[in-house]
């Protein structure tokens, strides 16, 4: 009884040994360093390791208990490690993320409610509209209540890069502003040149500019309650208008079959008039596609009856199982502050998140004597902040959601649904998605 005691003690002993040899040689694992901050951001060196290097430089100058390990991680990985260190407990201190995927764990309790813990002086700084962003109803107990996980950081509003040259072929002197408009454009670029006037991506797990859409289009997609809320009338035409283009041959084969960087593909090739895209993208355009640089051009991404345009917003969330939450608080603001904001988005060639950088980077551009391509798609972008927010909320199974709706889309777009019967299956199949 003894031995058997022992060897099982034994046993014990191993497995947490290696348990925790396992977890100390883990990538990014937190040092004991009780000085130490760490900071996990998302495909951002080495191109700004400068940045951060003073960036952060600056801070442990003004904070001298504080040391702050700076670690990035490629886009592809990020959400895997996130998710395994939180499980793990062994998450840094700061992270950087989209609302998206942060909303995830925040239906787990993962971060930090900013709500209990922020002041409201430094919450007036950013854009109201951003700031709501990263918010997301927590219920527990049949209580709900609406939490706060993230701190705005960098943006980015989608434009319409446009090929001149295409669109004055088919007879048209101004790219599109609405969907309605869209359509005639498509229509009539395919009548004339014989190419597509645009692609968007009816792929499950790709783009969600088709739900994006929607909302444009005044389609309410979910209700209080998280039940499907898009089988109206504004919802049924909102899929019968994306049926209509692909059946009348207005959209290639492959919005079925292929994602978004098709898509660039087929513009840098000059074989559609418009790219749905960041006005950064036209940098990539002139290094790839030099010929179709030349006679592109931008202007404000397409919207519906709604005149709502889309924002992307990352931002930075805090474990809410971090033994520094004020320090990674402090830290936070100290990135995500006007100064170091418009210091970030400059560089990058993003937008800002404070109502100030906003201001100024706008006058920024204004000041410039000349107006090459690119800068005339960053004021257009910076522009569109006004009106601009997030359209799909951070909620919980997001993909769920834009997996149903795509899927039935392309039932009714082959023929296989009537677009009312396509409305009502994605729709019963969310609301079983929630049950």
């Amino acid at each position: 009884m003894n031995q058997k005691l022992t060897i099982r003690r034994f046993n014990v002993l191993v497995s947490l040994s290696l348990s925790l040899t396992l977890l100390l040689g883990c990538s990014g694992a937190k040092s004991d360093n009780s000085a130490e901050l760490e900071f996990w951001t998302m495909q951002l060196a080495p191109k700004f390791n400068d940045y951060f290097a003073e960036l952060n430089g600056n801070f442990e100058t003004e904070n001298q208990d504080t040391e702050i390990r700076w670690i990035d991680i490629p886009w592809s990985a990020m959400e895997s490690k996130i998710l395994t260190a939180i499980s793990a407990n062994t998450a840094p201190d700061l992270v950087n993320l989209n609302p998206n995927f942060a909303s995830q764990l925040a239906t787990r309790n993962a971060w930090l409610d900013l709500d209990e813990v922020i002041n409201p002086e430094d919450k007036a700084i950013y854009l109201p509209n951003i700031w709501q962003a990263s918010s997301i109803k927590v219920c527990q107990e049949n209580q709900c209540e609406q939490d706060i996980f993230g701190i705005p950081w960098y943006l980015t509003t989608r434009v319409t890069i446009y090929n001149q040259q295409l669109l004055q072929q088919a007879g048209i002197t101004q790219p599109p502003k609405t969907y309605a408009e869209l359509k005639q454009v498509a229509q009539q670029v395919k009548a004339q040149t014989g190419k597509y006037a645009f692609f968007i991506t009816f792929v499950p797990t790709d783009s969600g500019e088709v739900l994006e859409s929607m909302v444009q289009m005044g389609v309410r997609l979910i209700d209080e309650e998280g039940k499907a809320a898009f089988d109206t009338p504004e919802g049924i035409a909102a899929f019968r208008y994306w049926v209509e283009l692909y059946q009348q041959k207005l959209l290639p084969p492959e919005v079925l079959t292929q994602g978004h960087r098709f898509g660039v593909e087929l513009y840098q090739a000059g074989e559609t008039a418009l790219l749905s895209s960041g006005a950064e993208f036209l940098s990539a355009i002139a290094n790839n596609a030099p010929t179709i640089a030349e006679v592109s051009a931008a202007a404000p991404q397409i919207t519906g009856k709604t005149g709502k345009k889309n924002v992307a917003v990352m931002n930075l969330a805090i474990p809410r199982n971090t033994e520094k939450p004020e320090e990674a608080l402090k830290y936070a603001l100290y990135v995500t502050n006007t100064e170091n904001q418009l210091e970030f988005a400059q560089q990058a060639n993003v937008l800002p998140s404070t109502t100030e950088a906003v201001k100024q980077y706008i006058n920024n551009l204004e000041q410039e004597t000349t107006t090459t391509p690119i800068q005339q798609a960053r004021k257009v972008s910076a522009m569109q902040l006004k009106d601009a927010e997030v359209l799909i909320p951070a909620m919980d199974n997001l993909q769920l959601l834009q997996k149903a709706i795509y899927e039935n889309l392309q039932s009714a777009m082959l023929g296989e649904k009537t677009v009312e019967q396509a409305v009502k299956d994605a729709a019963s199949e969310w609301n079983n998605t929630e049950s």
